[in-house]
């Protein structure tokens, strides 16, 4: 298992586009991806989770990685969040 904390830089948070982009790189790996914030564990792989927990600008949360290419899945969900998604 592979995990490192991010902030959420989109000045908007995470909403429909960027969960779903979030989403679409989770999708790519076969390795079980999670995302852990304020306490409640999201799955990754899901826009309408990730967009349901209502996550804020300059929250914090921790991406968890567990099984095959988990490095690899890591590396690339957090050099998103580093481009913002795209916005």
């Amino acid at each position: 298992m592979t995990k490192q904390s991010v902030i959420i830089e989109n000045e908007t948070g995470l909403h429909a586009r960027p969960a779903t982009e979030l989403a679409k790189i989770a999708m790519k790996y076969p390795c079980d991806i999670w995302f852990l914030v304020n306490g409640k564990k999201i799955n990754a792989k899901s826009p309408l989770m990730i967009m349901a927990a209502g996550i804020q600008s300059k929250t914090e949360i921790e991406i968890i990685c567990e099984g095959e290419n988990e490095e690899k899945a890591l590396e690339e969900l957090k050099a998103g969040f580093k481009t913002k998604l795209g916005e």
